[in-house]
């Protein structure tokens, strides 16, 4: 349902946020809240956009609006930091969002012909260059910048490789067909192969690195999100370990008493069951 931004009780009930995180941080109010500091809070920000997409990835609309809920107030709580030394306030945050999205849509505010949506990627990567122009580059050694110094360097690394991969690729710096990508990552695994069989500790990290960033491209070029790929092989694995740790009790046995030969055969076991019941489906 869009959002009818005359509906009064919704305004009401944003503008009673705000003016709550306003309490909490007045003298009187919590003396927690009033302690936390754009430093402090980053931990916790981090923690519930992961909480969000956890919550996405298990499906569950509930726990999905709690944790939106939470984030948009360490949203709010940043803000309100930030308005006790007139540097700016939600109102400020809410008028540079809306100006952007309508500033970076002109082929829906504007007369812009931009209808599928590589050609919508691209001119929203026109527009962010063109506003990004004059503004100081994060990279001070380089006159004007670099089109790749505005990528946030704290994201996790299959994400930052990610992004990485895709923005360069609206400039046309990317691999033709998945075959050759594929290719890409064949080429990484024997230099990889090489490094270790030479024992280059150094050569073995940077390899890795290379064989990690091809995959991920891999992914990219198979329109799949390498980091949720990776979680989903994650709880896979974890799900069937805890099944394998299951039979061992079952067999009176725990974790470690088994070696390795007995582990395969009960894991492969669960394996096969799971792809029986896949192929089911």
């Amino acid at each position: 349902m869009p959002l009818d931004i005359e509906n009064q009780s919704s305004k009401v009930t944003f503008r009673q946020l705000c003016e709550i995180v306003a309490k909490l941080r007045a003298p009187g109010g919590c003396p927690w809240d009033r302690e936390q500091t754009h430093e402090s809070l980053l931990p916790a920000l981090i923690e519930e956009a992961y909480e969000v997409a956890g919550a996405v990835r298990g499906n569950d609309s509930a726990n999905f609006r709690e944790e939106l809920g939470d984030l948009l107030l360490l949203i709010v709580m940043h803000a309100e930091i930030a308005s006790e030394s007139d540097r700016f306030d939600i109102n400020g945050v809410l008028k540079d969002v809306t100006e952007k999205l309508i500033r970076r849509h002109p082929h829906v505010f504007g007369n812009s012909d931009a209808r599928d949506s590589g050609a919508v990627l691209r001119q929203w990567e026109s527009i962010k260059r063109a506003e990004k122009t004059g503004k100081p580059s994060r990279n001070a050694g380089v006159a004007g910048g670099h089109y790749l110094d505005d990528l946030p360097v704290a994201l996790p690394a299959l994400m930052r490789a990610q992004k990485t991969q895709s923005k360069v690729a609206r400039v046309n710096f990317d691999w033709t067909e998945v075959r050759d990508v594929i290719a890409k990552v064949e080429e990484e695994i024997q230099e990889l192969k090489q490094a270790v069989l030479e024992q280059d500790r150094k050569s073995i990290e940077d390899e890795v690195g290379d064989l990690l960033f091809a995959v991920v491209n891999l992914a990219r070029k198979c329109k799949l999100d390498a980091e949720s790929a990776l979680q989903r092989a994650a709880d896979k694995f974890v799900a069937r370990f805890n099944r394998l740790e299951d039979e061992l009790q079952k067999q009176g046995k725990r974790l470690g008493d088994a070696d390795l030969v007995e582990l395969d055969v009960i894991w492969n076991a669960i394996k096969k069951n799971d792809e029986l019941m896949t192929n089911l489906e």
